[in-house]
């Protein structure tokens, strides 16, 4: 069996991109999973972003926790989340992908922690560039 994921796009007009993402355990649990193909998407005028810029965060993972990251060689982390909670980026112009060397800048998910039964359910609202 596998873990029972969802990713829905909530809006993505422009550069603004929101992401809602789900996940009910079977215990399998999930290892850099892509959330978010960068390369995937394209601009109101068209383009392919080459990177992102997370502004806020809205969480529950109520057993175990989440760590969000971009992919690169050696993936940059965006957060680590656990429990209830927010993170606002937005009111220091977001968190910016450092751009490191290799990889795709793709948003991907790890759990740890997981059990059947377990889940998250987060939204991340960014902005493509």
């Amino acid at each position: 069996m596998a873990d029972t994921v969802n990713i829905s796009t909530l809006r993505s007009k422009g550069r603004r991109h929101v992401l809602h993402l789900t996940n009910e355990s079977d215990g399998t649990g999930e290892s850099a999973v892509t959330k978010l193909d960068i390369s995937a998407q394209t601009t109101v005028d068209g383009a392919v972003p080459t990177y992102s810029v997370v502004e806020y965060i809205e969480y529950s993972v109520p057993s175990g926790y989440v760590v969000l990251e971009w992919a690169h060689t050696a993936n940059d982390e965006i957060a680590v989340l656990a429990g209830n909670g927010e993170i606002d980026f937005s009111l220091y112009g977001g968190k910016v992908d450092p751009k490191s060397t290799g990889g795709t800048g793709d948003i991907v998910l790890t759990t740890d922690g997981f059990s059947d039964g377990d889940s998250y359910d987060i939204t991340i609202q960014l902005r493509l560039k």
